[in-house]
């Protein structure tokens, strides 16, 4: 059988902090990244933007060979992973499978509240497309869950301003404008990769009582889960321990933030969009 690494996209570093846990829980496999950073960031970007983008890049990895791709990336998830799995799949490639990060956490955030009230920490595209409400109501519909665009969290992160003074301003404000929606909610997602590197940041200005999760580890439980539950999956993907990296945009760029989500260095390759689409078109 022609065994080939597990896919991991995000648009830019953010799915790195997926790509750590999981590599933490399921050391064993290969895993290919691709950061679409020279598009980057996809919060602010159209519906139509975002899945175009991210279907390229979902057949720039399955020419890679990879059977299996996780989009660790909350607004590709969002924005275009229904349309994907539903429309484009059977037609591409009906033996592949693309996960997300939503349904992982949505199916297990109603474990971690007692007031079942929620709070959700996102991108300005995650927000609108409500996609933590819809999910969370399908499996705990009587979790109330209450939103906030953090606009400039990202920006923060990848400018390397999360210890700064001024990420200390906008997390305290929107922590505020979240927190005034409900006195109840006991619970806190950060619905957005890069918001891990701010969550030290995030306890300050927290009141007592409040968890805060971060959707690495559940996502890679999630992926241990579904490699044995579906065994014929689990036989197509190749275990060497081994990683690769490409950027869309610059590698030494990309192997400087890198560094910081991901906690190793990393060597990025190059991949520029026009040989993303040709892979696309060859897939």
């Amino acid at each position: 059988m022609n065994q080939q690494p597990i896919g991991v996209f995000d648009s830019g570093y953010g799915g790195l902090t997926v790509l750590k846990e999981i590599i933490k829980k399921l050391p064993q496999y290969d895993y290919v990244y691709l950061g679409d950073n020279a598009r980057a960031p996809y919060g602010t970007r159209s519906f139509e933007s975002v899945y175009h983008y991210t279907l390229e890049c979902v057949q720039w990895l399955f020419a890679k060979g990879c059977p299996l791709i996780i989009l660790a990336c909350n607004t590709a998830s969002a924005k275009a992973l229904r349309t994907i799995q539903q429309n484009d799949l059977p037609k591409i490639a009906p033996h592949n499978r693309v996960l997300g990060v939503i349904r992982p956490t949505t199916e297990k955030i109603g474990d971690y509240t007692k007031t079942n009230e929620v709070g959700i920490l996102a991108t300005a595209g995650t927000v609108l497309s409500e996609s933590y409400i819809i999910e969370t109501n399908k499996f705990y519909p009587e979790v109330n869950v209450f939103q906030q665009a953090c606009p400039m969290w990202v920006p923060l992160v990848e400018n390397n301003e999360y210890n700064s003074a001024g990420a200390d301003y906008f997390i305290e404000k929107d922590l505020k404008k979240l927190l005034s929606q409900s006195g109840n909610i006991d619970t806190i997602l950060l619905a957005c990769t890069h918001y891990p590197l701010l969550k030290n940041k995030i306890q300050q200005f927290l009141p007592g009582g409040i968890s805060l999760l971060s959707q690495g580890e559940i996502v890679a439980d999630s992926l241990a889960d579904y490699l044995v539950r579906h065994p014929e999956m689990e036989e197509r993907c190749s275990k060497h321990a081994e990683l690769e990296f490409f950027t869309t945009d610059s590698p030494a760029d990309f192997d400087a933030h890198a560094t910081i989500f991901l906690g190793r260095d990393t060597h990025a390759k190059h991949t520029n969009l026009e040989e993303v689409k040709l892979a696309g078109k060859n897939a």
